[in-house]
């Protein structure tokens, strides 16, 4: 397949080029710079412009584009971007594939977890209703615009979790925890939806030639709390994590602190078992530990 990807310079673009072009995909690229090379075409979400070619040239199109919400604080500017950055991305490709006369089978579009909100002690599938908080709401619109597509090209709406490798949250904590500064958050008892990278691409190639459409949950299948993941990262490399990082003071990050780090999310990749998807990582323990053993 030519499969074209926004997004692919990211920390789950990287990986999921690498395996498409393991496994014999042609990967083309949108950019918003000026091309350097014949598989590369510009676009620009803010404006809702694309080289048409882009599309017209794919089999299927996925979008991993959108601001980090990594970034602290979450001033009202950087929530904006956070939001409109996926919603025009979505939007553009959306409509450019309603434009195409030769349009894409597919189009993969990138979603979070947040869509469920905080449900401590529920278990949530790709049926469970919206949750509430500044991520639910951004999800909800993210989906929204993709749902934009034509009819004629399925629509997978890639609800992703915690993605377990050198990048993503583990940006701060895996030096922070090699430094001894490992720490629970708050009672480190909810639940973090997780997946490692590997699945994470592998999800999205197997998706590529599914019938699935619609929402899917891309998270491991083994539930994992907090408290499992930061001391399953200290262990592995061989570090202490005696610390806490209290409840209140997570709270005056704002919706940062109870969107990512507070709430709790039992989410379970109901669709992706059913279809056939067998995960190389079965547990966050052996993800982290593939991950970051040295």
């Amino acid at each position: 397949m030519t499969v074209l990807v926004a997004g692919a310079s990211g920390f789950i673009g990287t990986e999921l080029v690498g395996q498409l072009t393991a496994a014999g995909h042609t990967v083309t690229t949108l950019v918003r710079r000026a091309p350097r090379s014949s598989n590369e075409f510009r676009w620009s979400p803010a404006d809702g412009t694309i080289d048409a070619a882009a599309i017209e040239s794919a089999d299927a199109v996925v979008n991993l584009a959108g601001a980090t919400t990594g970034r602290i604080p979450w001033t009202p500017g950087y929530k904006r971007e956070i939001l409109y950055s996926r919603v025009s991305g979505a939007r553009t490709i959306a409509d450019a594939i309603g434009a195409a006369s030769s349009p894409p089978d597919v189009f993969l579009s990138g979603s979070a977890v947040g869509y469920y909100g905080d449900r401590p002690g529920e278990a949530l599938t790709e049926t469970s209703a919206k949750g509430s908080g500044f991520l639910s709401d951004v999800v909800e619109a993210w989906e929204q615009a993709a749902r934009l597509t034509p009819p004629s090209t399925r629509v997978v709406l890639m609800r992703t979790g915690v993605v377990v490798g050198r990048g993503g949250a583990f940006t701060p904590l895996f030096p922070l925890t090699n430094l001894g500064l490992g720490a629970r958050f708050g009672s480190g008892k909810q639940n973090w939806p997780w997946i490692a990278l590997y699945d994470e691409a592998a999800a999205i190639r197997h998706l590529l030639t599914s019938t699935l459409d619609g929402v899917v949950n891309l998270t491991g299948p083994t539930p994992a709390t907090s408290r499992q993941i930061t001391h399953s990262l200290a262990q592995t490399i061989g570090r202490w994590d005696p610390w806490v990082v209290p409840t209140f003071a997570i709270k005056l990050l704002g919706d940062a602190g109870n969107d990512q780090l507070l709430s709790s999310q039992l989410v379970v990749p109901e669709r992706l078992l059913a279809d056939g998807f067998v995960f190389r990582y079965q547990s966050v323990e052996k993800a982290i530990g593939a991950t970051f053993a040295s």
